[in-house]
């Protein structure tokens, strides 16, 4: 059962998801997304000393998370309204998320990306159908350019995060964190979660307020772009300061979303970054020795635990690897720098 939110001004704003809406969307969106599998690695285990579980969102549908939330957002799109299909923005996975949830349910829809988004995003885009738009995402706003497209044709706007079905498809992802640990016989004590506007953080911090209390929460963004460590230092969202372009596509966020942020503030117990570099070595160690293929905003949990920027001697760790869709000469060039 969803919350209402008001804000300072008194003004009703979307309501906030609760777990209820968690395992609503969990039962909506069974036998279309894959239950990823939470695997070990003896040799990252010996490298931490500790227990780290990495949720494989990378084999999802589409190749990330984000299909999850826009199948429980889609899906319940009343039949009146659904003709006019629907519209998103992104850099490129929730694109595909949205994509692929529509072309499922015989809707139409439009997707507008930046410019500067990865090819092979692009490219999976339309082959689920999609139309894309492009735009400049250093001189033009998309939500105002989805919002407009929206209008004229009347047509149902997907957020990438900051939506209550959107939250709570994402939540899925932690609600099966939490099941398959405990599966293994293990208690979690933490959960390191991928944050860009923070839908997949705060769908997973639902998950473990109800079924793991005890766990902490750690965001883990990318150096320079950590908006939501910043806003949760400063008690409201805050956008992050002009920083230098990121490896991290996935991640480029602004500032975290307004219901996001609402639902995180109190659950999250820390934000963490990590640099390019950090983030490059991670995907190179999930390459040679993980045997994953992961993105790179993916991999900067991994990028995280390698670090050293969380303790995970003599504790259980579960992290997210949120996706895998990064283009070959990327990886390429990654793969073949030095550690």
């Amino acid at each position: 059962m969803t919350q209402t939110l008001q804000t300072e001004d008194n003004v009703q704003s979307p309501s906030l998801p609760t777990f209820d809406d968690v395992r609503g969307a969990a039962k909506r969106i069974e036998g279309l997304a894959v239950k990823t599998p939470l695997l070990e690695s003896p040799a990252l285990n010996e490298h931490v000393n500790g227990r780290v579980l990495l949720k494989a969102e990378t084999l999802q549908r589409t190749g990330s998370f984000k299909f999850r939330g826009a199948y429980n957002k889609i899906s319940q799109i009343p039949e009146a309204d659904r003709p006019g299909g629907v519209v998103a923005y992104s850099s490129g996975n929730h694109a595909q998320g949205v994509a692929a949830a529509a072309a499922l349910l015989g809707l139409p829809a439009v997707i507008v990306m930046p410019s500067d988004a990865p090819a092979i995003k692009v490219e999976n885009t339309r082959g689920y159908g999609a139309e894309v738009v492009f735009y400049d995402r250093f001189t033009e706003a998309r939500e105002v350019i989805g919002s407009a497209i929206a209008k004229e044709r009347g047509a149902t706007l997907v957020p990438p995060y900051d939506d209550p079905r959107v939250i709570a498809g994402q939540g899925t992802c932690g609600l099966e964190i939490v099941e398959q640990t405990k599966e293994k016989g293990l208690a979690l004590d933490a959960l390191l979660v991928c944050c860009g506007g923070g839908g997949l953080t705060a769908g997973c911090a639902l998950a473990l307020e109800a079924l793991s209390p005890q766990s902490r929460l750690y965001t883990v963004e990318p150096a320079g772009y950590d908006d939501t460590k910043l806003s949760l230092d400063a008690g409201h969202p805050v956008p992050h300061p002009k920083a230098p372009q990121s490896i991290c596509d996935a991640l480029l966020s602004p500032q975290p979303g307004d219901l996001t942020f609402e639902v995180n503030r109190s659950r999250v117990s820390a934000g963490l970054a990590v640099t390019d570099k950090e983030v490059k070595a991670a995907m190179r160690y999930a390459f040679r020795t993980l045997k994953l293929v992961v993105e790179p905003g993916g991999a900067v949990c991994l990028a995280a635990i390698l670090a050293g920027k969380v303790d995970a001697a003599g504790r259980v760790i579960a992290l997210t690897l949120s996706g895998g869709n990064v283009d070959a000469e990327l990886y390429r060039t990654v793969l073949a720098e030095k550690d």
